[in-house]
């Protein structure tokens, strides 16, 4: 098949933690790669910044950008240029040497400006929202703006639309029949994976040295939250937990969100109030394989979202043999195996989450069999069973069509 992937407003080549890239850039690059090693052609097209390009990243891959809006266009702004955006989509779609077969649109956005492409020219659309408006606006912390009206419509409108909907999770599932309309005999469950290979448990000499590194001493336990810095990730609640840990060092792996970089300020606000600021470490967003570095050397990773799909970092973490202690909120069950690769916690109390993350720093057995059954659990899906399953949802979607 030749298929055609729509990451509007982010590439799915940008570092994740960085601007507003995520887990989403993570999951549309592997799954290119992997259906690429199928013997699929795919295009991934996104918004350039600059100037239109094209470039191969890997055999069967091609990253196209096309020039929409000029420059840095903030996000709450991208839905004004989802039309151009697709006019731009068309016209590459019209003059490809070879047909698409089907489009995969990547979030709300994407969707907004590849339905209409879709419908014009006849092509079969599968839609993948990563992230829903209705469960975010649940679960809005105190100060953050909801989910604008405009977006709650549209995914309302996707859902009832598209040919087919790939959901990443079964709490996604859940929220797209109940709360958004979608029919259910349209929307297929395709969960992401981990590459086993980048993240798994090192030598531990690489570990010491990252440790040391980071001015963890050896008495002191590391834990690691990683994700873009937002309210939405819940990175305050992991800086107030560390009060409760007076031996372990927080590393917050991550950048600000453009248009949001007073929660990182907060962060470091909260940490001079409840006197932790010696033992907060903010490193910045990482490349993979420097990712995969931290989350092995880390005792314990910690993921307080108030909102997650699914939550890629915990299986991650899982893959190096890192407990994980997490929120227990949409696909962050699923991710977690609550009691057997980590630890889920109801509500949002510091010294609840520190005495769970104590419990596994302070029990080596614990820790270790905890460890062991999330690597076992991670290693029991991969990037080619993704593929397999989107080879079935688009196939679906074209006879949909048909």
């Amino acid at each position: 098949m030749k298929i055609a992937m729509v990451s509007m407003h982010t590439s799915p080549a940008d570092r994740p933690g960085k601007g507003d890239a995520g887990g989403m850039n993570v999951v549309v690059l592997e799954s290119a790669l992997a259906l690429a090693a199928h013997g699929h052609d795919v295009d991934l097209f996104t918004r350039s910044a600059g100037a239109e390009h094209a470039e191969t990243i890997a055999p069967r891959v091609t990253l196209r950008a096309l020039d929409t809006g000029g420059g840095i266009v903030r996000k709450h702004d991208l839905p004004n240029l989802a039309d151009a955006f697709g006019e731009q989509l068309e016209r590459a779609a019209l003059t490809a040497s070879v047909p698409y077969d089907v489009i995969h649109a990547h979030y709300w956005l994407s969707g907004l400006a590849a339905l209409p492409v879709s419908l014009s020219l006849g092509m079969p659309i599968v839609q993948t929202f990563h992230t829903l408006a209705a469960e975010k606006n649940r679960r809005v912390g105190d100060g953050d703006r909801p989910e604008p009206e405009r977006r709650l419509l549209t995914e309302r409108y996707l859902a009832g639309q598209v040919d087919a909907i790939a959901a990443v999770s079964r709490a996604e599932v859940d929220v797209l029949c109940d709360a958004v309309g979608a029919s259910a005999e349209r929307v297929w469950l395709v969960p992401p994976a981990v590459d086993a290979q980048r993240f798994q448990p090192g030598p531990i000499a690489a570990r010491l040295e990252l440790r040391n590194r980071l001015g963890v001493l050896p008495e002191q336990g590391l834990i690691a939250v990683v994700g873009r810095v937002q309210s939405l990730k819940g990175q305050d609640l992991a800086v107030r937990m560390l009060e409760h840990l007076p031996d372990a060092v927080l590393v917050i792996a991550g950048d600000a969100v453009p248009g949001d970089e007073r929660y990182l300020e907060s962060l470091h606000d909260i940490a001079r109030e409840v006197g932790v600021e010696g033992r907060v470490r903010h490193i910045g967003s990482l490349e993979r394989d420097a990712l995969a570095q931290l989350l092995d050397a880390a005792d314990v990773v910690v993921v307080p979202s108030r909102s997650e799909s699914f939550g890629l970092v915990p299986l991650e973490a899982a893959a190096c043999g890192t407990p994980v202690v997490a929120a227990r909120v949409g696909g962050l069950c699923e991710s977690v195996v609550d009691g057997e690769t980590g630890v889920l916690i109801d509500g949002r109390d510091p010294e609840e989450w520190a005495d769970a993350v104590d419990a596994i720093l302070d029990d080596t057995e614990l820790a270790l069999e905890l460890g062991l059954a999330g690597r076992r659990a991670a290693t029991r899906r991969d990037w080619e069973d993704v593929a397999l399953e989107l080879e079935t949802v688009y196939r679906a979607a074209v006879r949909a069509r048909a």
